[in-house]
């Protein structure tokens, strides 16, 4: 599960108000490489939720000296953009758990696939 997967996903269960974002342990990661593409990057950068990206870039044990938020500028600065594409596209969660912020329920990543079924009682 890559990051850019991360920050799309929100916990679901019945009653919840606050399931984003989950947070991450990981038990393995993997780098794989994938193509560099700077324009879907900035075209990314509005859609994320950056606090959210920094908080799972730390939990998968990133320090990408990534900006508490992005200006405009950065957009065309590729020092920026490798250190980005880097964190969003090519670091995978391959094996852990993602948590619910607001209860605690723990989902399972496996083979880099997270299991975001509930349970017939959490619907």
């Amino acid at each position: 599960m890559k990051l850019l997967t991360h920050n799309m996903l929100a916990c679901h269960i019945k009653g919840v108000k606050n399931g984003y974002p989950f947070d991450i342990e990981v038990e393995k990661t993997q780098i794989v490489n994938a193509d560099y593409d700077p324009d879907f990057l900035v075209r990314m950068v509005p859609k994320l939720n950056w606090p959210a990206f920094l908080q799972g870039a730390k939990q998968m044990g990133l320090k990408p000296q990534l900006p508490n938020e992005v200006t405009p500028d950065m957009l065309n600065n590729d020092d920026f953009l490798q250190k980005f594409h880097h964190c969003l596209m090519e670091v995978c969660l391959i094996e852990g758990t993602l948590i619910c912020p607001s209860t605690g329920r723990r989902f399972k990543v496996s083979k880099g696939i997270p299991n975001l079924l509930l349970n017939d009682d959490e619907c």
